[in-house]
C-alpha cells in the first residue's frame, strides 16, 4: 500500500466496497432491476456493461491505493475475485454464471488499470494531501 496517512481507513473502505460488491452480485437481480427487465433494456448486453463498469471501478479504486508495481497484483486478485463471484453465483438458483461475465470482468479489469496508468492511479495520496491541506 501507499504511504497513506489513513491507511487503516483505506482498508476499512477497501472491504466495504469488495463485500458491497459480493453482496449485490448474490442479491436476486429483482432488488435492483424489475421483473420484466425492461428498465435496462434501453442498453443492449445491460449486465455486460455493470460488470465491466463494476471491475473498472474496483481497479481504479484499488491502483488508487498501490504502487505501480503492483498493478498486476491488483489485476490477478480482481480476476480470481470475479470468478469468485461466478461460482458463487452458481450456488444460488436465482442467478447465474456465464463465460461471457468474467471476460467483461476482465475487459473492466484492464480498462481500469489503462487508465490508472495514464495518470489516475495513486489518486489515494493526492486526496489524501487535498484534504490535508484543505484543514490547515
Amino acid at each position: 500500500m501507499l504511504a497513506l496517512r489513513h491507511a487503516r481507513l483505506w482498508r476499512v473502505l477497501s472491504t466495504l466496497i469488495v463485500a458491497g460488491v459480493l453482496l449485490a452480485t448474490l442479491a436476486p437481480a429483482s432488488w435492483f432491476f424489475n421483473a420484466t427487465g425492461s428498465s435496462m433494456s434501453w442498453l443492449p448486453y445491460a449486465d455486460k456493461w455493470l460488470h465491466a463498469g463494476t471491475f473498472a471501478f474496483l481497479s481504479l479504486w484499488f491502483c488508487g491505493l498501490f504502487q505501480k508495481s503492483r498493478y498486476w497484483r491488483i489485476a490477478a486478485a480482481l480476476l480470481l475475485f470475479g470468478l469468485f463471484v461466478e461460482f458463487c453465483q452458481l450456488q444460488v438458483s436465482y442467478r447465474s454464471a456465464e463465460w461471457r461475465d468474467i471476460l467483461a470482468n476482465a475487459v473492466g479489469i484492464m480498462t481500469g488499470l489503462t487508465v490508472a496508468a495514464a495518470g489516475l492511479g495513486g489518486w489515494g495520496q493526492r486526496v489524501e494531501n487535498w484534504y490535508t491541506n484543505r484543514t490547515r
